[in-house]
Protein backbone atom coordinates (compact mmCIF):
# COMPACT_ATOMS: atom_id res chain seq x y z
CA UNK A 1 0.00 0.00 0.00
CA UNK A 2 1.38 3.40 -1.30
CA UNK A 3 1.60 6.03 1.51
CA UNK A 4 2.30 10.31 0.93
CA UNK A 5 4.29 10.41 3.53
CA UNK A 6 7.87 10.95 3.68
CA UNK A 7 9.97 8.64 5.15
CA UNK A 8 12.66 10.90 6.45
CA UNK A 9 9.70 13.53 7.84
CA UNK A 10 9.26 13.96 11.96
CA UNK A 11 5.05 13.93 12.03
CA UNK A 12 3.42 17.14 12.87
CA UNK A 13 2.95 18.05 16.01
CA UNK A 14 0.18 20.57 15.57
CA UNK A 15 -3.01 20.89 13.89
CA UNK A 16 -3.72 22.10 10.53
CA UNK A 17 -6.72 24.06 8.91
CA UNK A 18 -7.63 25.77 5.72
CA UNK A 19 -6.31 29.18 5.25
CA UNK A 20 -9.78 30.58 4.75
CA UNK A 21 -10.77 29.65 7.88
CA UNK A 22 -7.92 31.79 9.98
CA UNK A 23 -9.04 34.82 11.38
CA UNK A 24 -8.02 37.97 10.35
CA UNK A 25 -7.55 41.27 11.32
CA UNK A 26 -8.79 42.59 14.48
CA UNK A 27 -11.92 41.11 14.86
CA UNK A 28 -11.63 40.53 18.68
CA UNK A 29 -14.07 41.30 21.72
CA UNK A 30 -14.91 44.91 20.67
CA UNK A 31 -15.49 44.10 17.26
CA UNK A 32 -19.84 44.13 17.76
CA UNK A 33 -19.66 47.16 20.00
CA UNK A 34 -17.25 49.26 17.54
CA UNK A 35 -20.06 47.58 14.12
CA UNK A 36 -22.90 49.17 16.18
CA UNK A 37 -20.99 52.40 16.86
CA UNK A 38 -19.45 53.00 13.21
CA UNK A 39 -23.49 52.08 11.82
CA UNK A 40 -24.46 55.06 14.38
CA UNK A 41 -21.94 57.49 13.92
CA UNK A 42 -22.68 57.34 9.83
CA UNK A 43 -26.28 58.51 10.60
CA UNK A 44 -24.90 61.24 12.61
CA UNK A 45 -26.60 64.44 11.55
CA UNK A 46 -25.01 67.99 11.90
CA UNK A 47 -24.61 68.79 15.52
CA UNK A 48 -25.12 65.54 16.87
CA UNK A 49 -23.18 63.26 19.32
CA UNK A 50 -24.24 59.98 20.16
CA UNK A 51 -24.25 59.61 24.08
CA UNK A 52 -23.51 56.13 25.10
CA UNK A 53 -24.08 54.82 28.35
CA UNK A 54 -20.82 53.38 29.90
CA UNK A 55 -22.92 50.27 31.38
CA UNK A 56 -23.29 49.64 27.78
CA UNK A 57 -20.14 48.98 27.24
CA UNK A 58 -18.43 45.25 27.23
CA UNK A 59 -15.44 46.87 28.53
CA UNK A 60 -13.70 49.96 29.80
CA UNK A 61 -14.32 53.13 27.94
CA UNK A 62 -10.55 53.43 27.66
CA UNK A 63 -10.93 49.97 25.59
CA UNK A 64 -13.98 50.69 23.56
CA UNK A 65 -12.38 54.26 22.87
CA UNK A 66 -9.21 52.58 21.53
CA UNK A 67 -10.93 50.10 19.25
CA UNK A 68 -12.84 52.33 17.92
CA UNK A 69 -10.31 54.73 17.58
CA UNK A 70 -8.36 51.59 15.46
CA UNK A 71 -11.51 50.97 13.32
CA UNK A 72 -12.15 54.65 12.36
CA UNK A 73 -8.66 55.43 11.22
CA UNK A 74 -8.03 52.42 8.89
CA UNK A 75 -11.48 53.21 7.45
CA UNK A 76 -10.63 57.02 7.12
CA UNK A 77 -13.07 58.36 9.29
CA UNK A 78 -12.44 61.16 11.83
CA UNK A 79 -14.39 61.24 14.70
CA UNK A 80 -14.07 62.90 18.23
CA UNK A 81 -15.00 61.38 22.15
CA UNK A 82 -15.21 62.93 25.47
CA UNK A 83 -17.01 61.18 28.32
CA UNK A 84 -17.73 61.73 31.64
CA UNK A 85 -18.50 59.67 34.48
CA UNK A 86 -21.70 57.96 33.42
CA UNK A 87 -21.52 58.04 28.77
CA UNK A 88 -18.84 58.16 26.45
CA UNK A 89 -19.37 61.07 23.72
CA UNK A 90 -18.70 60.83 20.01
CA UNK A 91 -19.42 63.15 17.03
CA UNK A 92 -18.05 63.49 13.71
CA UNK A 93 -15.61 66.80 13.71
CA UNK A 94 -17.34 69.48 11.40
CA UNK A 95 -15.02 69.30 8.57
CA UNK A 96 -15.84 65.16 8.40
CA UNK A 97 -19.58 65.62 8.26
CA UNK A 98 -21.28 64.69 4.83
Amino acid sequence: MATNQDPKRTPMMFESMLQADVPKGRDGKHKQIVELLLNDIAQLEHGSALKVPLSALPDSKENIRSALSRATRSRGIEIVTSSDEDYLYVWKPESNLT
